[in-house]
């Protein structure tokens, strides 16, 4: 048989390619190229065939689509040409979306005149236009506010675009560089997002002006753009003030200033200050010409001269407010010239008189006259004053003489500049003794003041002698009635008769024996001209009148002097009044001053206007008042006759507090309310009268009350990274800063801060913002609003972030292990979190799973976030159910996919990331990931050598299925390699990556280890016997590896024989049935078995996983030692180099089940599953001439040149306990 095979062999490949040769070869005439098309247009792929003889289809990324022309599964893909040019398989793709974006490539099947072709790949890219551009801080076609100078980020994002979208700012239509540009993947893996950042720096002129980001890519002839409006504030420049043009004003008039701003956003708030204190807080704005105008009208004091006028100009973005100022020079006139001073002075004698003025700008100049000379004996001085102006005064000094008495002594003030003259005057009176020493007495114009003493007069009944000098003194106390009374002194003595006489008259100065009021009016009204009339008694000398108002000097007329009793003058005045109702009560008063006596009269006139009610500006315009407390309205009124009536209302209605449980009419006109609600807040009226009318005023009563929440939006839905606010309305007066309190109701205590959440409050409404939603962020939150008032109120909202979903994935989530002997079924499940709702689907291989196929059985359910999905697969078979499954998770906001390898029973995975967790002296500890178990329980195996070991160790953990373990009796401070391996009853998988560790040091505390001594003594002797056997055993182990080196070449030549005889078998025939019964092409099949192992390839566990718990009785064993590797070749007794027992692998007859299987399948599946991932050597079989025995399950020969397509490879009678390791339902044979 061996040697008929090569024979058979080469006549078939000869009479194959003698046949070939003679029929016409199918070829590519158009092989499709790379494409490129936007989102939703026609995509045409094109693929012509001469002289086509096999199957045409097209393959998506590793895919067979099928030969139909409507391509099943895919409604928008249909080939299209004319078939007798070869074009009908032209593939068409309407509508393009992303997901039609891969690599494509035309196949023709094999058939019995030509083999199979293979296009080269075509790349079909499918452009994505971007999206509208969206702002992160601001929202587009709004109005954004900035202030100039300062530097704000504006960041410009734009989601899923193909290619990455350009992305470009420009302001007012110029492009802005210094632009940073950020690409990421978007919600699909083909797409991507840009996001761009521009810092700018707005200016004054960029006020109104439109801020641009424009978004474009290969897929738009036109740019995608989003903007906003800029609001730039910025200050207003200096003011200016206009009006002010003469160097000086004089007092009395009236000035007029205008303060001018330009520009500013907003424009300029004015106001005037002078000398530090705000006169006016008025202005006008005009929008047109931009300009802020404030008038300022001034009625100019002396009180004025040296003001500081400032105006001051700023906006809400000012740092500082910007001033124009001047300063005012008043010009203003003494209002009184006075002498200080007697001006009665003995003959001969120097008096000294002081002239001065009241303050005056500029200063006045005096000179004194005596009569009509002018005196030069004068010292001037110049006094600064209030109000920046002078005093000047001027001291005299003047030798009186005789002829001089009597003369008018004036004081002159006088101004050439302003053409000003003013000045008082008194007369000069010169003392000199009489010329007739009859009687000692006053000159005849002295004067006396009513209430003194003369001392110079006799003294009654007291004589005094001198020589031949007789002297009497009469001391008097002088009064009005004296003024001018003659006195007259007899002087006789009995030598002499008659006596002699000589007399003498007195002048005597006395302020006004009385001062009257009087007027003509009986009743006097507010607004009214009141006159009042005063009259002085007689006084000497005249008195000047002054009328005072309380503390106010009034101005007056004098009606001039008349002569009264005793000599003296009575002098009359008038003052004319319009009166107000602040005058009532007040007094007017007259007061009647001598200057020469210093001494005034003064007399008083009480006003008594009458008007109508008014009101006190102590009146307040609000009251406030506590819901269910009490309040009192005040009310601050007064009228002239005082006697008034009040009444309140509310609302239009009149109250009427008698016999009202809540309103009380207090004394005064007061309105008390009791109980009070928040109803009673509002505008209240207080009308009052008296006989001369009526009066009204306005009182807003503030009630306060405990917060209560109006609205409270609940639940709010806010898609994952975008905004949302929570908003709860309140109730409440008043409503405080901070009222509003936000609180996390969540599980776990979590402040605002940590959930990145920010509190607003305006008024009465409070916001919780949340920016870029997070699911952490999702859950039940209380508002809480207390402005001072018990109770506080409270009302919560729930916030629910919807969000695409999201699959759990992970280790033994990808993968599951079944046997595919159709006898067990298989539970495919689909973990997801999404907002809103999930809905599921599951494909096989790409299409979509039939709901009315009875096999598959798919069950739904939700629990909050998270939603499950099971497929059930009844009885599993290896032809049919062997496929990657696709689990989608949908819902709104996108879908997400998992792909579950349903695969046979098989060795593990290999595990991976082995790391070392501690070291000591001694021992290691170690842990790592295991991979995918293959669908049975798997052990893990350590193997670990360190240098100068001529191999390594191994050593096996337990318990069984632990990803960790700590290796003991390890040397100090020795490195050692350390890898880990896994294995279960099918098989062991390779060894992951190593790693290399260093023991540590020998502890220093560690007392030293003592060997124990060894005597020396000679070394044994053997026995001859003993030698004899020793030396017959070797001869022996060479017969024996001669013997074995010799069945070696033996069954590599009959193995080779077997392989070509296999070859042989497995040749597919024309024949082989495809699923839908057409012929089968070899290059599309495997084309088809490479992409599934492609997606075979990730790990991860088996969602069968391993049996928790399950570890039968015979395979639990305790820690064993490490033994160590064999070397290469060397065998046991017992055991294959497969680990097997050697009786395992007993003598028995080729098995091949391609003669119990259905042609052509499960060969090819073979090559997924079942490949064998350690090979037998076969040195460790017996030396047999029936070579084609198949090792045990899962196991393949060594060396071959292509691995046997064997469903499964097992030994005729397994021995007993073979199957012990496996679960039941694996256990037996598959025949």
């Amino acid at each position: 048989m061996v040697s008929k095979g090569p024979v058979t062999m080469f006549l078939c490949l000869l009479f194959g390619d003698f046949t070939r040769g003679a029929s016409t070869q199918q070829a590519f005439r158009v092989e499709p190229d790379n494409i490129t098309v936007l989102e939703g247009a026609v995509a045409l792929l094109q693929c012509v065939v001469d002289n086509p003889s096999g199957v045409i289809q097209w393959v998506k990324d590793g895919l067979l689509l099928g030969p139909d022309t409507n391509i099943p599964g895919f409604p928008r893909y249909s080939m299209m040409g004319d078939p007798s040019k070869g074009e009908w398989h032209h593939l068409r793709i309407v509508g393009s979306r992303l997901a039609d974006d891969g690599e494509y490539e035309c196949q023709a099947g094999r058939s019995e005149e030509s083999p199979g072709i293979v296009s080269h790949m075509a790349l079909l890219s499918v452009l994505v236009p971007p999206k509208t551009p969206a702002f992160k801080e601001y929202e587009a076609n709004s109005t954004v506010t900035w202030v100039a100078g300062m530097e704000y980020k504006v960041t410009c994002s734009v989601e899923d675009a193909k290619p990455a979208a350009e992305i470009s700012f420009s302001k007012g239509g110029s492009p802005l560089p210094d632009v940073s540009h950020q690409v990421h993947s978007g919600s699909n893996e083909k797409l991507s997002s840009t996001v761009a950042v521009l810092r700018v720096t707005p200016q004054s002129l960029d006020n109104g002006k439109r801020l641009v980001c424009a978004a474009t890519n290969e897929a738009v002839s036109a740019s995608v753009v989003a903007g906003f409006t800029m609001n730039i504030l910025f200050p207003p420049q200096p003011p200016t003030i206009e009006g002010y043009k003469r160097p000086e004003i004089k007092a009395g008039e009236t000035l007029k200033l205008t303060c001018i701003s330009l520009s500013g956003n907003p424009l300029a708030t004015l106001q005037w200050l002078k000398n530090g204190n705000v006169v006016s807080t008025s202005w006008e704005t005009e929008d047109v010409s931009g300009a802020s105008r404030s008038l300022l009208t001034l009625s100019i004091k002396p009180e004025d001269n040296g003001a500081q006028l400032h105006c001051e100009a700023m906006n809400q973005v000012s740092p500082l407010p910007l001033v124009a100022s001047v300063t005012l020079r008043v010009v203003f006139l003494p209002t009184e010239v006075s002498i200080v001073g007697s001006s009665s002075t003995p003959e001969n004698k120097q008096i000294s008189l002081s002239c001065s003025t009241t303050p005056s700008n500029p200063p006045v100049q005096l000179r004194w006259w005596l009569g009509w000379r002018e005196l030069t004996t004068t010292e001037v001085t110049v006094t600064e004053a209030a109000h920046g102006g002078t005093v000047t005064v001027s001291n005299l000094t003047h030798v009186a003489r005789r002829e001089e008495n009597g003369l008018p002594l004036t004081c002159e003030a006088f101004s050439e500049v302003m053409l000003f003259t003013r000045s008082t005057s008194l007369p000069l009176s010169v003392q000199y003794p009489p010329q007739k020493v009859w009687i000692e007495a006053p000159p005849p114009d002295s004067q006396f003041r009513a209430g003194t003493k003369d001392t110079k007069s006799l003294k009654e009944g007291t004589q005094v002698a001198s020589g031949k000098i007789v002297s009497k003194e009469l001391i008097l106390t002088t009064s009005p009635s004296d003024n001018l009374a003659i006195y007259r002194c007899n002087a006789s003595n009995g030598g002499k008769s008659p006596a002699l006489t000589a007399q003498t008259r007195l002048h005597v100065q006395f302020p006004p024996i009385d001062v009257k009021i009087t007027t003509m009016a009986k009743e006097v009204r507010r607004g009214q001209t009141l006159t009042l009339t005063c009259i002085t008694g007689s006084s000497n000398p005249f008195a000047t009148l002054a009328w005072f108002k309380d503390a106010e000097k009034l101005k007056g007329v004098d009606l001039g002097q008349k002569p009264a009793e005793f000599g003296g003058l009575s002098t009359s005045g008038k003052v004319t009044l319009v009166v107000s109702s602040s005058d009532n009560g007040l007094r007017v008063t007259c007061q009647a001053y001598s200057s020469i006596l210093a001494e005034a009269v003064n007399t008083f006139y009480k006003l008594n206007i009458l008007y109508p009610p008014e009101f006190s500006s102590k009146q307040p315009a609000v009251a406030q008042g506590v819901e269910h407390g009490a309040v009192e309205l005040p009310l601050h009124v007064s009228a002239n006759p005082p006697e008034l009536s009040c009444s309140w209302s509310f609302r239009g209605e009149v109250l009427k507090p008698e016999g009202s449980p809540r309103h009380h009419l207090r004394a005064g006109g007061s309105l008390a309310i009791w109980n009070l609600s928040r109803a009673d807040m509002g505008q209240y009226r207080a009308r009052c009268q008296n006989p001369e009318g009526q009066n009204e005023t306005h009182l807003h009563l503030d009630v306060h009350y405990a917060p209560s929440i109006r609205s409270l939006g609940d639940p709010v839905y806010v898609d994952l990274g975008a905004t949302a606010e929570l908003v709860c309305i309140a109730d409440a007066n008043p409503t405080p800063a901070g009222m509003f309190q936000w609180t996390w109701l969540g599980t776990e205590e979590r402040s605002l801060e940590e959930l990145e959440l920010e509190p607003e409050a305006s008024g009465a409404v409070g916001r919780l913002r949340i920016r870029g939603a997070r699911q952490a962020q999702a859950g039940l939150y209380e508002c809480r609003v207390d402005n001072g008032l018990p109770p506080q109120a409270r009302g919560s909202a729930r916030l629910i972030v919807r969000f695409k979903p999201e699959i759990e994935k992970g280790m033994g989530l990808g993968k599951v292990a079944m046997p595919g002997d159709g006898s067990s079924p298989v539970t495919l499940q689909c973990r997801a979190q999404g907002v809103p709702s999930v809905k599921f689907s599951w494909e096989k291989n790409g299409a979509a799973l039939h709901p009315d196929n009875p096999r598959y059985t798919e069950r739904t359910w939700h629990e909050g976030a998270w939603h499950s999905s099971t497929l059930t697969i009844a009885n599993v078979s290896a032809m049919h159910d062997y496929a990657t499954f696709t689990c989608r998770a949908s819902n709104a906001l996108g879908t997400d996919k998992l792909d579950i390898q349903l695969l046979s029973t098989s060795p593990p995975e290999p595990p991976t990331g082995l790391k070392v967790v501690s070291v000591t002296h001694n021992s290691a500890t170690l842990e790592w990931i295991p991979g995918f178990d293959g669908g049975l329980p798997q052990r893990f195996r350590i193997r670990y050598h360190w240098p100068g070991t001529p191999s390594a160790l191994y050593m096996d953990v337990f318990p069984a299925q632990t990803p960790a373990f700590t290796l003991m009796g390890l040397s100090p401070a020795t490195p050692y390699s350390i890898g880990v391996s896994a294995y279960n009853t099918l098989g062991e998988s390779t060894q992951g990556p190593s790693i290399t560790i260093t023991t540590a040091e020998l502890p220093l505390e560690e007392p030293p280890v003592v060997e124990p001594e060894v005597s020396q003594t000679e070394a044994p002797s053997w026995p001859p016997a003993l030698t004899g056997g020793l030396s017959a055993l070797g001869a022996l182990l060479l017969f024996s590896n001669a013997a074995l080196l010799t069945c070696l070449l033996r069954q590599h030549q009959t193995r080779a024989g077997v392989q070509e005889e296999a070859k042989e078998r497995r040749k597919p025939s024309a024949g082989n049935d495809y699923s839908s019964g057409e012929a089968v092409n070899p290059a599309a099949w495997q084309t088809l078995l490479d992409s599934y192992s492609e997606r075979s390839a990730p790990s991860g566990g088996s969602s069968m996983g391993t049996w928790p718990g399950y570890v039968p009785s015979h395979e639990y064993q305790p820690r064993l030692p490490p033994h160590p590797k064999r070397a290469v070749g060397e065998t046991d007794a017992s055991t294959t180099d497969s680990g097997f027992p050697a009786r395992w692998l007993g003598p028995s007859g080729p098995h091949e089940y391609e003669d119990v299987m259905e042609p052509g399948v499960y060969e090819e599946l073979g090559a997924l599953h079942l490949r064998a991932t350690a090979p037998l050597s076969p040195g460790a079989l017996p030396c047999l001439a029936d070579v084609d025995t198949y090792p045990w399950r899962g196991w393949s020969l060594a060396g071959s040149a292509e691995p046997l397509r064997i469903y499964d490879q097992v030994a005729d009678t397994p021995p007993p306990g073979a199957d012990e390791g496996l679960p039941f339902e694996l256990r037996g044979e598959l025949v």
